[in-house]
C-alpha cells in the first residue's frame, strides 16, 4: 500500500467516525482508517465516499498507508483496550512517529504510557477532546499533551479540525506527557459543577414559583442572551421545552431522576484531594449524582422530617433574578476552583500550563463553552500569576452584585428543605477564602491534644506542642503537620 495519508484514525465508533470525517473534510488531510471490526470500516467508507478515506484492515496495512512521521489518533474506550492498540501500533511504527490517545484516559495512565512509548523513540500524546459527537464532527476543543517534537507535526492537523472562537482555533499544546488529559479531566469536573448548578436553579424556580418546564425554558433562553450565555444554558432550555411523545408530559418529568457518571468528575475530586486543592463545588456536584443513584436509600429516608410549610415565593421575578445571580456567582467559583487544580497539577508534575490559553480554547467546541471565558483569559493576560481567579476585578464586581441574592437563595433553599449542595458549598467556599480567620485554629488544637500533631503560633515563629496529659505547659517541637 502506498503511503498517502498524513493522519490515521483507529477506532470507528461514533466519536472516531466523526473525528475521521472532520479530518477528511479539511484541506490537506488524507485519512487512513482502521477498526477491529471490518464491518465498521466498510460501513464508514460506503456511507461517506466524499471523504476519500483510505481503508485498512490490519495494523501493518494501516502503518503502510501513513506518510512519515506516521501520525495516528486512537479513539477507543479508555482502559485495557487503549493499551492493546498502543502495543499494536508500537510494533508497526518507527522512531519519530506519533501515537495520539484521544479518549478520556486518566492522566496518570497517560504519564505511564508516554514514558513506556518514549523508550521506543515513538512519540505518545494524550489529547483531551471535548464537544461530544457534534464537536468531533464539526470542531471540538482539543487539549493535547506530548512532546514539543510531536506538536510540530500534530499542531497544524489539530488546528485544522478544532472549533474556532473569535478567529482562533480552540487547541493549544497544553504541556508534556499527561498534561492534556489532566486539563480535560478538570474541564469535565467543571462541567459536573456547571450542570448541577443549572439543575439546582431549575429546581428552585420550579418549586418556588410553580412555573412549568416550558415556562422555565423561556427563563433560561432569556438568561442565554446575557452574561450567562453558554452552551449548557442553551441546551437546558431545549431539554425543558421537550414534550414526551408517548405521555404528552414534559420530558424532564418522565426521565428517571438518577444521574449517570463516567468517572472524570470523581477523578477530578480525587486528584484535587491528593493535591490539597479544595474543589468543593465540583465535589458536591459529583456527590449529588451519587446520591441520586441510590433510590433504595432515598426510599427508606423519604419519611424523614422536613419543613411543614409549602415553599412559595412572593415576588416571582425578583426570586428568578436572585437565582440567576446565585448561578453566575457559583459558576465563577467552580471555574476558579478548577483553575486552582490545574495550577497545582502543573506544579506537581512539572508542566508549564498557560491558564489564559486554556480559557481561550474552551470558548468554543467544548461542553462548558461560555461567553464569560473571555473574562478568564483577560484576567490571566493581565496577571499571569493570579493566585485566585475570583479576585480579578471583573469577578469582584460580579460578587458585589450577586452576593446578597446568592445568600437569599441559599437561605430560601435551606428553609424550604430543597437540596442545593452546589449553591451552598460554593457560597461557603467564597466565605471561607475571604475570611480573615478560620476555625482551623481549633482543629489544630484538637489534633495536638489527641495526636501531638503540633501547631504554630501567630505571635512568634516555630512549632509547638502543649503537654495535654501533663502539666499543660507548651514546648517547642518538631513539625508533624
Amino acid at each position: 500500500m502506498a503511503a498517502t495519508a498524513n493522519i490515521g484514525v483507529v477506532g470507528l465508533a461514533v466519536m472516531g467516525s466523526n473525528l475521521a470525517r472532520n479530518l477528511a473534510s479539511r484541506e490537506g488531510n488524507t485519512v487512513a482508517v482502521y477498526n477491529r471490526s471490518r464491518e465498521k470500516t466498510d460501513t464508514l467508507i460506503a456511507e461517506h465516499p466524499e471523504a476519500g478515506f483510505i481503508p485498512t484492515y490490519d495494523y501493518t496495512e494501516f502503518a503502510a498507508a501513513l506518510t512519515k512521521p506516521r501520525t495516528a489518533i486512537i479513539m477507543v474506550k479508555a482502559g485495557t483496550g487503549t493499551d492493546a492498540v498502543i502495543n499494536e501500533l508500537v510494533n508497526v511504527f518507527e522512531p519519530g512517529d506519533i501515537i495520539v490517545d484521544g479518549g478520556n484516559a486518566l492522566f496518570t495512565d497517560t504519564i505511564r504510557r508516554e514514558k513506556a512509548v518514549r523508550e521506543t523513540g515513538i512519540n505518545f500524546v494524550g489529547a483531551g477532546i471535548s464537544g461530544g459527537e457534534e464537536g468531533a464532527l464539526h470542531g471540538p476543543s482539543i487539549m493535547p499533551g506530548g512532546s514539543d517534537e510531536s506538536w510540530v507535526t500534530l499542531g497544524p492537523i489539530l488546528k485544522s479540525i478544532a472549533a474556532v472562537a473569535e478567529g482562533e482555533p480552540c487547541v493549544t499544546h497544553v504541556g508534556h506527557d499527561g498534561a492534556g488529559h489532566f486539563v480535560k479531566m478538570v474541564h469535565n469536573g467543571i462541567e459536573y459543577a456547571d450542570m448541577q448548578l443549572i439543575a439546582e436553579a431549575y429546581d428552585l424556580i420550579r418549586r418556588g414559583t410553580g412555573k412549568s418546564p416550558a415556562e422555565i425554558a423561556d427563563v433560561f433562553a432569556e438568561w442565554n442572551t446575557g452574561e450567562l450565555e453558554s452552551y449548557l444554558i442553551e441546551i437546558t432550555a431545549e431539554v425543558l421545552r421537550q414534550v414526551d411523545g408517548e405521555t404528552g408530559k414534559p420530558l424532564v418529568d418522565v426521565i428517571l431522576d438518577q444521574a449517570g457518571a463516567k468517572g472524570t468528575g470523581a477523578w477530578t475530586v480525587q486528584t484535587a484531594l491528593s493535591l490539597g486543592v479544595p474543589v468543593s463545588g465540583i465535589a458536591e456536584a459529583t456527590f449529588a449524582r451519587s446520591l441520586s443513584s441510590h433510590p433504595e436509600q432515598r426510599a427508606v429516608a423519604a419519611e424523614l422530617p422536613g419543613p411543614q410549610e409549602a415553599f412559595q415565593v412572593d415576588d416571582v421575578d425578583a426570586f428568578i433574578e436572585d437565582v440567576r445571580l446565585a448561578l453566575f456567582a457559583s459558576k465563577i467559583v467552580a471555574y476558579s476552583q478548577g483553575f486552582d487544580e490545574i495550577r497545582a497539577g502543573a506544579a506537581e508534575y512539572g508542566w508549564n500550563i498557560d491558564l489564559g490559553a486554556i480559557a481561550k480554547i474552551w470558548r468554543a467546541g467544548c461542553i462548558i463553552r461560555a461567553q464569560f471565558l473571555n473574562r478568564l483569559s483577560d484576567a490571566y493576560a493581565a496577571t499571569p500569576d493570579l493566585p485566585v481567579l475570583m479576585t480579578a476585578p471583573y469577578f469582584v464586581e460580579v460578587f458585589e452584585r450577586a452576593q446578597a441574592a446568592w445568600r437569599r437563595v441559599v437561605v430560601a433553599a435551606a428553609q424550604a428543605g430543597i437540596p442545593s449542595p452546589a449553591f451552598s458549598s460554593s457560597l461557603a467556599y467564597f466565605d471561607g477564602i475571604r475570611a480573615d480567620r478560620l476555625p482551623a485554629a481549633l482543629v489544630q488544637g484538637q489534633r495536638d491534644f489527641f495526636g501531638a500533631h503540633t501547631y504554630k503560633r501567630i505571635d512568634k515563629p516555630g512549632t509547638f506542642h502543649t503537654l495535654w496529659s501533663g502539666d499543660r505547659t507548651e514546648i517547642e517541637a518538631e513539625d508533624t503537620h
